[in-house]
C-alpha cells in the first residue's frame, strides 16, 4: 500500500561519525521513509532534533542535492551566511557541489522536526566546514579522513593513540 503509517515507522538515533564525533549528534533521530517505501533514487527522512540537538556536523555534498522543509517547532539553520530561523513551512536547498556548509540546531526547549529529501548516488564525497574532515561513501561504506585524504588523528576522533 502506497500510504505510509508514520506511527509504525520507528525513529532511529545514532550516526556513522567516527569516535567522539558521534556524540555531537546525540539529540538527533530520523524516520527513514524512503527506505521503508522502497524508493531507491532519492532519500526521504523525517529528522527530529531534541533540545540542543544538531542535524549533523556542518557539511556540504559534492554529488548529492539536499532539500528540507520544516514540519514542527523551531530550528536554526547555520550556513556560511550565518544563522537563519526555520519555522514550519520554511524550506532550504543545498545543490550538489555548492561549498556552503550547513546544519540545523535546536536552540529551544522543545523538540523540532524537518523533512529532508536528497539524491542517492552510488558514491559521494562530503566535506565538513568546521573541522578537517572529509567522507567518501561507496557501496562498501563510509571512509572518514582529513580533507587531504590522510587518516584522522586520535585527537580528532577521541581514540587512544
Amino acid at each position: 500500500m502506497p500510504k505510509l503509517n508514520l506511527s509504525q515507522i520507528p525513529f532511529r538515533g545514532g550516526s556513522v561519525y567516527p569516535g567522539k564525533l558521534d556524540a555531537e549528534v546525540k539529540g538527533r533521530s530520523s524516520q527513514r521513509l524512503g527506505d521503508v517505501s522502497g524508493i531507491t533514487q532519492y532519500g526521504v527522512n523525517i529528522v527530529r532534533l531534541e533540545p540542543g540537538g544538531l542535524s549533523s556536523l556542518r557539511h556540504y555534498h559534492m554529488q548529492q542535492d539536499e532539500f528540507l522543509m520544516m514540519t514542527e517547532g523551531k530550528l536554526v539553520l547555520i550556513d556560511d551566511d550565518g544563522e537563519h530561523d526555520m519555522l514550519p513551512g520554511d524550506c532550504a536547498s543545498f545543490p550538489a557541489g555548492d561549498a556552503n556548509g550547513h546544519h540545523l540546531v535546536n536552540k529551544t526547549d522543545a523538540p523540532a522536526a524537518f523533512l529532508v529529501v536528497g539524491t542517492r548516488t552510488e558514491t559521494e564525497t562530503a566535506y565538513y566546514s568546521d573541522i578537517d574532515m572529509m567522507v567518501k561513501v561507496d557501496p562498501d561504506g563510509y571512509a572518514f579522513t582529513r580533507k587531504d585524504g590522510s587518516p584522522l588523528t586520535a585527537d580528532q576522533i577521541g581514540d587512544e593513540e
